[in-house]
């Protein structure tokens, strides 16, 4: 078995197979194979390997909150509380879409579904017992779920050019 542990061992099929998958997960490795020029067992080969080490996770249904009765989407932050009661009322809150445990002044920043703003105010006062919270609602995104290719170093280039003293 092949695994990648270097993003360098990754070349451009992988890449654009990875770009497809995200773009469409249901994708026949026919069809995939035709967009990226490979054979489909080619392309099946290569798709495993990314598989089983670990760069494909998985593939999900991405759902619209909207139609699923979810008005309202928000950013909530979580100050500073223990970590293990946090954890536990994140788990026991179904309108937690995402959780993500930060650095800075905020410990937590949780993304949640909730119907309305009675909904959405019952949902953020279970957080507000434990410490203080800010919350923002989504009106619109504009990036969701955007490919996300192998990590390359030479596609880094400064914005600022460093100014020396010589």
């Amino acid at each position: 078995m092949s695994t990648f542990t270097e993003t360098s061992e990754f070349d451009s099929y992988d890449a654009k197979i990875l770009a497809e998958l995200q773009r469409d997960a249901r994708i026949t490795m026919a069809q995939l194979g035709r967009v990226v020029h490979l054979s489909q067992p080619a392309v099946t080969e290569r798709v495993r390997k990314l598989e089983l080490c670990g760069v494909i996770q998985g593939y999900r249904a991405q759902v619209d909150y909207q139609r699923l009765g979810y008005g309202i989407r928000a950013i909530v932050r979580v100050g500073r509380a223990e970590y293990a009661r946090v954890v536990k009322l994140v788990e026991g809150t179904p309108e937690v879409i995402n959780a993500f445990n930060v650095t800075g002044d905020d410990s937590w920043v949780l993304e949640i579904a909730v119907i309305d703003v009675a909904h959405l105010d019952a949902v953020v006062t279970k957080f507000c017992i434990l410490t203080e919270t800010a919350t923002c609602i989504v009106l619109s995104a504009l990036r969701e779920h955007a490919p996300v290719l192998p990590a390359r170093r030479d596609s880094i280039k400064p914005t600022i050019k460093k100014v020396t003293g010589r």
